[in-house]
Formats: structure tokens, sequence, C-alpha cells
């Protein structure tokens, strides 16, 4: 009777289903631009030849993304003919008839499949503990909530409007997948990833090394260093035909046509400014706000001229480039430079003393995380290539559940800003409210009488959330800051947020570094 309840053929689907149906009433929410994004995408992959798609610009949400998503988008307007062809006109712009809308959502919820059979792989996976329990505090429960129910997910793709949990599918079956030791169908549902959406370029770090240390190299010496006798080139060869492959089905029509460096210039548009219209919770933020701090300072020391210093534009939420005013401004190669040293400890690790895939998981989190901290134009969504990851070991460890309770609950909050509109406000909170009270007693469940999950100052800082958020969505939009400071919500958010994502990135990354010290985890 407990094996069908283990193996997840009985409430898995349950969870599955609820969640699904949870999603539906959601349809008729608000929607971001993203929405329109999506809508002119179809429109231009249906309605013009190939040869066109990455030179269309009648719309200024100009198609971004690599050619196998753009060939994802072509499948679906086929199917949106059948509810309203008016959609797929590129020169309708702003276009959101009722079956549009209808036809977009739907879209992303029968997508969603991937990321609930990747769910469900990586619940296959998950050490059980020892002992019987209630499958409600069994680990594969406790990650399967974690997962299908994921605040972030929500809010961001069936309210504020895009494809994660699709593409969130592959990454987690990709994952799963290593955790099985089948390491060619990993590496596979990686490359496919690559090439539907490139910012998950964040991990290939940690892909590339774990598998050409620990699937290229067949052996390692007694100290757990790398045999270079036991390079295998056949196993490289594999790997190599597998990342070809995938980028010569995407990116081939276009080589062909003469039309890769077009492409390459729309998947990586410099142009656009250090930060986000809304700030990312990351170091740039921390760095701007000292920078406007000591600009403010020396204004009123009389040490600057505040005529002669640069428009503050990083304030207004506009997607630009700008000047910092006292601080060096930042350019695309600093944060490049940035970012590879955050992680190269992290890769050097996994290479001296590999420690299985779980070691490797690790390392994604680092890469993430590194990415997320350091990058150029960081999109707030991005925590959750480090969040939804991070569950699987969540529910493994009691440090990492520590880790996991401080950086979900950080990085949820941090998405409040995207949506705006009163009549969401309370969807949002309670919708993380439910999440965050679910990770906190199921964890603690799960790790009872192994003591508390948080330090002291951990809880001090998320009970501050609390009140950061009552002053950012009560407070504040009655005072007569309003008018005169309207960015101060955002720049409060991401900087309180900055503080706990940070923090997690160390704590990982001690954890990482004590890992080094143990034996070799399957």
């Amino acid at each position: 009777m407990a094996a069908p309840e283990v193996d997840g053929r009985s409430w898995f689907p349950v969870l599955a289903l609820g969640v699904s149906l949870l999603k539906c009433l959601f349809i008729s929410a608000y929607h971001s631009t993203d929405f329109e994004v999506h809508r002119n995408w179809l429109a231009i992959t249906h309605s013009l030849p190939v040869s066109r798609w990455y030179y269309e610009n009648t719309s200024e949400w100009t198609l971004d993304y690599p050619p196998l998503f753009a060939w994802f988008e072509f499948g679906l307007s086929h199917v949106a003919q059948h509810f309203d062809r008016n959609m797929l006109l590129v020169e309708n712009l702003n276009y959101a008839s009722p079956s549009t809308v209808l036809f977009q959502r739907l879209s992303v919820i029968f997508t969603d499949v991937v990321f609930i059979y990747a769910a469900r792989e990586c619940c296959r996976c998950v050490q059980e503990q020892k002992g019987s329990r209630d499958v409600l505090n069994r680990p594969s429960f406790v990650l399967a909530v974690l997962l299908l129910w994921n605040f972030g997910l929500l809010v961001v793709d069936h309210i504020h409007f895009q494809y994660n949990g699709f593409l969130f599918g592959f990454l987690l079956l990709s994952v799963a997948k290593h955790l099985q030791s089948r390491h060619l169908q990993g590496a596979l549902l990686f490359s496919v990833l690559l090439n539907l959406k490139h910012i998950y370029l964040y991990v290939a770090p940690a892909y590339g090394t774990y598998l050409l240390r620990s699937y290229c190299f067949t052996q390692d010496n007694k100290d757990g260093s790398v045999r270079w006798r036991s390079f295998s080139p056949l196993r490289l060869l594999a790997l190599g035909g597998i990342v070809a492959s995938a980028c010569a089905l995407s990116f081939g029509p276009f080589i062909v046509m003469g039309q890769l460096p077009q492409v390459l210039s729309r998947l990586f548009p410099f142009k656009r400014g250090l930060c986000h219209a809304y700030w990312a919770p990351n170091i740039w933020a921390l760095y701007n706000v000292l920078d406007k701090c000591l600009a403010t300072l020396g204004v009123r020391l009389k040490l600057l001229d505040e005529t002669e210093l640069p428009r503050a534009s990083m304030t207004g939420g506009l997607v630009q480039e700008f000047q910092h005013s006292v601080l060096p401004s930042v350019s695309p190669s600093v944060t490049l430079v940035c970012t590879l040293l955050s992680i190269l400890p992290a890769a050097a690790s996994i290479w001296r003393r590999p420690r299985g895939a779980r070691g490797f998981l690790r390392c994604l989190l680092l890469c993430a995380l590194g990415s997320f901290m350091f990058g150029w134009h960081v999109h707030e969504k991005a925590v959750l290539i480090a969040i939804l990851p991070l569950s699987i070991l969540a529910v493994e460890s009691r440090e990492d559940a520590g880790i996991f309770l401080v950086l979900t609950t950080t990085g949820h909050y941090s998405l409040f800003p995207l949506l705006f509109t009163p009549a969401e406000l309370p969807i949002k909170v309670v919708l993380m409210l439910m999440f965050t009270v679910y990770s906190f007693t199921a964890l603690r469940k799960l790790y009872s009488g192994q003591g508390s999950l948080l330090h002291p100052p951990e809880v001090v800082y998320l009970l501050g959330l609390v009140a950061v958020a009552i002053a950012c969505e009560v407070v504040f939009p009655l005072s007569p800051w309003r008018q005169k400071l309207p960015f101060l919500p955002l720049l409060a958010t991401s900087v309180y947020c900055s503080v706990g994502v940070c923090y997690s990135f160390l704590r990982l990354y001690v954890s990482l570094l004590r890992q080094g010290e143990k034996p070799k985890q399957p």
C-alpha cells in the first residue's frame, strides 16, 4: 500500500491538477507588456517568412529569443489561428481580444506539462529519510509542493505572463537526468534549453565543468584528484555532437541565410542599461544606491555641483544606459569579469574534488546566483533559476533548507513590483503567504529535532521584510511622497532584498567549500 504513495502515483497527480485549476483562475487577471511581446512573436513567426523574423521591427517588442523559441512560437501560432486570426497580424499592435487572452493564457498552462513532468522526475531523485512517516511529511511530497506551487512561477507566468514554467521544465529535467546518471540525456536537454532561452548561459559553466570532469574523465586518483589518463575522447565527441546538433538545428537556417550577426545582435543588446527597469536585487542595486547617497552627500557638503551631475535615470525605471554620479560607471565587460570571478571558485571546487551530481547542483546554484548578482541588465525574475533547483537540496539538508527559506522569501518578495495594480495586491499577498507559511512549516517538520533552520539574525532580517512590505504596499500609496518619489518603493524593495540574496549566495559558497572536505557523494 505504501509503494504507490512513495512513487507519487496517488498524490502527485492531485497536486498537479490542483495547481493547474488554480492557474485557470488567473486567466482574466492583469497581464504585463510581456503578453503583447509574445502575441507579436506569434504574429511574426506566423505571418512572415523565416528570413524576416529577426529583422521585423514594426513593434518595439522585437524577437530577441533564440531561434528554437521562435519555432516554438511558430507552432503555437498554428493553434492560435483557431481562436482569433487577428492576433496573428503583425500590424495589430496591443491586440488583446478575449479569445486572444484565453489562448495565450491556456498556452502557458498547457505547456507547463513539461514542468510538471520534470517536477515528478526530481521527486523520484530525492533521498528519502529513513523511518516511516506520513506522506505529507516526506521529502518527495514537500519537494513536489515547493516546485508545483512555487509562488514566483505562479505570478510571473500566470499573471504577469511568460513561459518560464515550460523552460524551467527543461532545466529541472536536465538536472534530474544527471541525478539519475543519465548524463547524455541531461546534456541534450540543457542544449535544447539554451536554444530556447539564452539566459540559461548563466549555469552553462556548471554543466561544462561537471560533464568534462565527471563524464569525460572516467576515473579519479585515491585522493580524489583527476586521473588524466582516464580521459575518454569518445565521450567528449558524444557531448560535442549533442551540443553541435542542437545549435545546428536552431541556428542552422539563419547561418545559411547569412543572418547570424543579426540574430546575435538581437540576443545580446548591450545598449540596454546596467539594471533592468525593475531593479533586480543584486550587487548593482546596492552600487546604484551607494552612488546616489554619495552624490547627495557631496551636493550637501558643496563638494559637487548638482548641475554637473548626470541625470539619475537609474531611479526612473528606464531601460537605458546611464552614467553614475560619483562611483565609476560599470560597463558590460566589467560585469562579465565580476561574474566570471564570482563563479570560478565553484567551478574549480567541483573540478578538484567532484562530489557527484549533487555537487554539480550546488555549483549550478552558485553560477545562477553569481550571474544574477553581477550580470549585465539582469531581470528580477532570474532569481528563480536559483530558487527552483535549491528546492531539491532543501528537502535533503537542514543547512540548505535554511538558505532556501532566506533566498526564496527575499527573492519572491522582490517580484512584488511586477504586479503593481491594486486588484492584484490581495492575490500576490495571499499566494506568497500561503507558499511561505507552507515552506516554513513543512521544512521545520522535515527536520524536527535537528535544531532551528534559521539563525536569530536571519529571523530578524525576514521580519524586517514584513515592515518593508507594509511600508511599500500600504503606507507609501497613501503618502504625499507618491508623486514626488514614485521610485522609492522599488528602490527600497531592491536594496533590502539585495542583502538577503547576497547573504544566501555567500552561505551557499561556504556550504560548497565545506563539502570539499567530505567524501564523494553519489
